[in-house]
């Protein structure tokens, strides 16, 4: 969605997207004064930053003429709240073609030391505090199952995923990295490449498919791993949505391959939830009770794999992940390497 929109001529921007560019505590949020410095942009100009949850105005046409619009979040943003993590010490993970978590540090700001971005998480009124949060995102994940399907082949549809994949009971010691264009959080390393490594003459595709599930699990355990760096303590549990939560052995591996629970909710589609409920919970709509609603769970999927297990693998996966690093980086050719 667009950071900011025009109705009656008015222009609006939601808070969420105002501190993914400028840098804001509590005193300053309602202003862009390091930006308006910089580029010497007139401040009567600017659009008017408001809540994650009030009426920004009306539809002024068509069928839904009169009808308010009282919410405005991002995608990730209004899936946190749909999966109503609001307490602190609550995160989300959301499995696409990329994979995107984000952990509500409550009220406080949390810099990151160690790869994430820190942004506002939602703001429900003009008079309520903002909540914050961290956030990773994970380039690929679905994307790697395509990729499969499409280039390697090895199989027609991504709905036999599971299947095949639970026709071994491991991935015969095959980590794959799935950087096709580099890795973000935590690492940030744009020269990195996707790389395939332990096989041998008895691995099969249920081995490689396997893997790649496991490549989601692991991208995300890396980025709960900097969430408990730089807020000092643990997630005891993790919500999930989105398209992939259907495969039941992905939810399985990802609460193996991170020790705790993984919660699937009864809706999947958190965003347009999220999305709903800011907008019904604005001052003059008055239709959701935040303070009283509770998740709907469909399944938990709780650990099953021991810790010393658990750490081999996660150890195996880190020695994978530093092999594939600036590998997209171009060097004189060394003369001895024929």
């Amino acid at each position: 969605m667009e950071s900011y929109w025009r109705n009656k001529w008015r222009c609006a921007c939601d808070r969420c997207y105002k501190c993914l560019t400028n840098t804001t505590n509590e005193h300053t949020i309602f202003k862009m004064g390091s930006h308006t410095l910089f580029f010497n942009i007139p401040m009567n100009i600017l659009p008017t930053i408001l809540s994650s949850s009030e009426i920004y105005g009306t539809l002024t046409s068509g069928p839904f003429k009169g009808i308010p619009i009282s919410g405005c979040l991002g995608d990730q943003h209004a899936a946190l709240l749909g999966q109503m993590c609001f307490k602190k010490g609550q995160a989300k993970s959301t499995y696409g073609t990329g994979c995107f978590l984000l952990y509500n540090t409550g009220y406080t700001k949390v810099d990151s030391n160690h790869g994430l971005l820190t942004t506002v998480a939602y703001k429900l009124g003009k008079s309520t505090p903002a909540v914050y949060a961290l956030e990773g995102s994970v380039a690929v994940a679905g994307a790697a199952i395509n990729w499969l399907k499409d280039n390697l082949k090895v199989m027609n549809s991504v709905s036999e995923v599971e299947n095949i994949a639970s026709h071994v009971m491991h991935t015969g010691d095959v980590y794959f990295v799935p950087a096709f264009s580099g890795l973000y959080a935590p690492y940030w390393q744009q020269e990195a490449r996707g790389i395939l490594v332990g096989l041998t003459e008895e691995t099969e595709k249920g081995h490689i498919i396997r893997a790649s599930l496991e490549a989601v699990c692991f991208q995300t355990r890396d980025i709960l791993e900097a969430m408990h760096k730089d807020c000092g303590y643990p997630l005891s549990q993790l919500q999930v949505d989105g398209g992939m939560t259907s495969n039941n052995l992905l939810m399985q591996l990802q609460s193996d391959l991170c020790g705790i629970p993984v919660v699937r909710p009864l809706m999947v589609e958190s965003t347009a939830l999220g999305a709903a409920m800011a907008a019904g919970h604005a001052e003059g709509i008055g239709v959701w009770d935040l303070d009283h609603m509770q998740p709907k769970i469909s399944d938990t999927f709780y650990p099953v794999i021991t810790d010393e297990e658990r750490d081999k693998r996660y150890h195996k996966w880190k020695c994978a992940v530093e092999r594939c690093f600036h590998w997209d980086v171009t060097t004189p050719q060394d003369p001895n390497i024929l």
